[in-house]
């Protein structure tokens, strides 16, 4: 977490352990598990709705939906409505959204690094 000494001179709006700070409430938009996937799917990809959901497996139509507004409100999706009989609507990683990519791709590394690990653990824990 970062600390007291590092927030010195910064807005308490950046304090993320302020309840009631915009840096806490941007981190809890963006640290929930469907927003790191959908990041991890975009990638440097443009994907439309039906193959976000595709990539995204699990995710019901709400939860994609919820997530990518608040991916666009927050400027880290970009939102494409194409004008088409049905309507085609593209999402894609904004430079901020690709800049976040970069730590979502080191925390899918850990994951991976560390797999056999937590999963002994959790079967020690579990016994």
């Amino acid at each position: 977490m970062v600390t007291k000494q590092l927030l010195t001179g910064l807005p308490e709006d950046a304090d993320l352990r302020r309840a009631d700070s915009l840096a806490r409430e941007i981190f809890s938009d963006v640290a929930n598990k469907w927003a790191l996937l959908i990041i991890e799917a975009l990638g440097d990809r443009t994907l439309r709705f039906s193959e976000l959901r595709n990539e995204v497996e699990g995710i019901s139509h709400k939860m994609l939906t919820q997530n990518l507004r608040m991916l666009e409100r927050n400027g880290l999706v970009d939102r494409k409505a194409h004008p088409t009989v049905p309507p085609r609507v593209e999402y894609t990683l904004t430079a901020p959204g690709r800049a976040l990519r970069t730590a979502v791709d080191a925390i899918c590394g850990w994951t991976h690094q560390h797999l056999g690990h937590i999963e002994s653990a959790r079967g020690r824990f579990d016994a």
